[in-house]
């Protein structure tokens, strides 16, 4: 495996551009948060905002609006059984993250079909949480996208079958390629599994073991495969980079770190990144 280096992530933040604009930085549609799980679409969401994606809207039910309003004025929302609305947003946006708290009744599997028929192939979809479950529950079809998996070591076991026991290289890897997706294996020493390589992240500890974490990275990844275009695959490492990084830092001082801690610290870390590859 390869690692993720410190310096692979310095060269893509880079320092933003004078003559843009928001719409220069990524659209994103988070889909997720049921009534019972709605933090985890406000972690998606709060995360991809200040990862620096340029407009976030979020669907999600109807119950988490004034909570994510109330923490995250930054973000648009709609409901996530509004299938006009979502269409229409998925007619602008780059990206969708789906899939965090999204729940794994009847109404759930309708949303993630929905979005799943009306995804662009020029679009990035980072599938979470709840969507891995029923993917492989219901041995759903994938799109036509860019499709990044970020399940947790369980999560991976029932999309792929493999047994956490015997999730080694060689068995992730023949397992992606059947799926023809990028893969992010959270787990101590996150793997990153693409088409042509296999990545490791050597930084990260067990303070970050907490509800969340997995929520927050993927709004991460969101915001950066839209933000930095010009090499997805630094992109994603470079999320899962920056998570871990701040984890540590706060883990230094904290017994734990919770993610919204992580989540205030991106937009500092990022800036100190961009300034190391001047």
């Amino acid at each position: 495996m390869q690692t993720i280096t410190q310096k692979l992530v310095e060269n893509t933040i880079t320092k933003r551009a004078t003559q843009t604009h928001k719409g220069s930085f990524g659209k994103i549609l988070i889909v997720g948060g049921n009534d019972q799980f709605g933090g985890a679409a406000i972690l998606n969401s709060s995360a991809a905002v200040y990862a620096g994606c340029g407009l976030v809207t979020t669907a999600t039910h109807p119950s988490n609006f004034t909570s994510l309003h109330a923490r995250l004025p930054e973000t648009m929302v709609i409901d996530f059984t509004d299938d006009q609305a979502i269409k229409t947003m998925l007619n602008k946006v780059n990206g969708v993250v789906i899939g965090s708290g999204l729940g794994e009744d009847s109404s759930s599997l309708k949303i993630l079909k929905f979005v799943f028929q009306n995804v662009q192939s020029d679009q990035y979809l980072v599938i979470d949480g709840s969507a891995i479950d029923l993917i492989a529950s219901h041995n759903l079809d994938l799109p036509d996208a860019h499709i990044i998996f970020t399940p947790h070591e369980m999560e991976w076991q029932r999309l792929s079958g493999i047994p956490i026991k015997e999730q080694t290289e060689t068995n992730n890897r023949a397992a992606q390629q059947k799926l023809n997706a990028i893969v992010v294996l959270k787990k101590h020493h996150t793997e990153i599994y693409t088409n042509q390589e296999t990545y490791q992240l050597l930084i990260g500890g067990p303070e970050m073991a907490t509800g969340g974490m997995g929520d927050t990275v993927a709004g991460m990844v969101g915001a950066f495969v839209t933000q930095f275009t010009d090499n997805e695959i630094n992109a994603i490492m470079s999320a899962v980079y920056i998570h871990s990084f701040i984890a540590d830092q706060l883990g230094k001082t904290q017994y734990v770190t919770l993610p919204h801690q992580l989540i205030k610290k991106i937009p500092q870390t990022m800036l100190k990144f961009s300034q190391k590859a001047e």
